[in-house]
């Protein structure tokens, strides 16, 4: 627990000065950065090569984070996240308090409650969301160990986090877009 408590310390540091991270999630390994941070968003899609208009995910530790950055949660949305069998990003509209370039042009965002050990104590402990995206240049395969991760990506980021570099990573989470109307569209499963 001792190195988890120092990989926290050292990630958030780079996180607070508006760096980029890599690091395990509970599904991939992801780029991640302040969601509030338009710089350092910015600096992901340089690095993945991506489109600025293309949304990426952002991680919550809880039903409590997540209610204080999005408008109104769909009553919906906590029966999907208490019955799935496996990490599920939903997609809201009207997020709040993040920065306007992670937000998508129907003013929606991706947001995942996180499972994971270490990204939820980070997610925890920064008090705020946190960018994922899967550490690939757009368009090019989704690494799904440390080992297949690319130079460009490694070098490309502030800090690689030194925790869990050795377990597999498990398939990108499924993807679901709710709106307040009530319609519920499966974007990825």
């Amino acid at each position: 627990m001792e190195n988890l408590k120092s990989e926290i310390e050292k990630t958030l540091a780079v996180l607070k000065r508006g760096g980029l991270i890599l690091y395990p999630t509970d599904t991939v390994w992801g780029i991640g950065c302040d969601s509030s941070n338009p710089d350092a968003i910015d600096k992901i899609y340089k690095l993945k090569q991506r489109e600025d208009r293309k949304s990426m995910i952002c991680l919550v530790h809880d039903f409590k984070m997540l209610n204080q950055f999005v408008e109104e949660i769909p009553e919906v949305a906590f029966d999907i996240l208490k019955y799935a069998d496996k990490p599920t990003t939903i997609i809201y509209d009207d997020p709040i308090r993040v920065s306007e370039n992670i937000i998508a042009p129907d003013n929606s965002l991706a947001i995942r409650v996180v499972n994971d050990t270490f990204a939820k104590t980070l997610v925890r402990k920064f008090r705020r969301p946190i960018v994922s995206t899967s550490a690939n240049v757009s368009g090019q395969k989704t690494p799904m160990t440390f080992k297949q991760i690319s130079p460009e990506i490694l070098e490309g980021v502030d800090y690689v986090v030194d925790f869990e570099r050795t377990k597999k990573s498990h398939n990108p989470s499924a993807i679901i877009k709710l709106t307040m109307d009530g319609q519920v569209k499966i974007i990825r499963e």
